[in-house]
C-alpha cells in the first residue's frame, strides 16, 4: 500500500450521482457528482472530487471535519448566525465539526474534498 495518493481533478471513471436530500433542499434542483478516490484510517478519512450544479441547501457537518479546495465555479457559504463568504476557483476552506449553514452554488462547482469522521 502506497502512502502517497494523487487526487485526479478530472477523473475518467463514472461518478456516483445523487441529489440533495429533500429535508436539506432550499432552492433549485442541484445535481451532485462524487468521484471517491481514497479511503484511509479504517474508513474515517475520505478524499475525492465533488461537483454540484446551482442550487441552495442546508449544510450540516455533524462530527465531520471537511477540507475543500475549489477547482472551478463559485459557492457562497453562510454559517448559521454569520455572514456569507464567497469561494472561487483556487480558494480553500475548512468546515469544522458542528458547522451548520447554507451552501449556495452560484456557478457549477467542482472541489477536492477531504473528510475526517471520528
Amino acid at each position: 500500500m502506497s502512502l502517497l495518493k494523487t487526487i485526479d481533478p478530472n477523473p475518467s471513471f463514472a461518478p456516483r450521482e445523487n441529489v440533495v436530500a429533500a429535508d436539506r433542499l432550499i432552492a433549485g434542483d442541484p445535481k451532485l457528482k462524487t468521484w471517491a478516490q481514497d479511503v484511509a484510517r479504517n474508513e474515517t478519512v475520505h478524499t475525492g472530487v465533488w461537483e454540484a450544479t446551482p442550487g441552495v441547501s442546508r449544510s450540516i457537518k455533524g462530527e465531520t471535519f471537511e477540507f475543500c479546495h475549489i477547482l472551478s465555479g463559485v459557492v457562497e457559504l453562510t454559517p448559521e448566525g454569520g455572514e456569507p463568504v464567497v469561494y472561487r476557483a483556487g480558494e480553500s476552506f475548512v468546515m469544522k465539526p458542528g458547522f451548520v449553514g447554507i451552501w449556495k452554488t452560484i456557478e457549477t462547482v467542482r472541489k477536492i474534498y477531504v473528510t475526517v469522521t471520528p
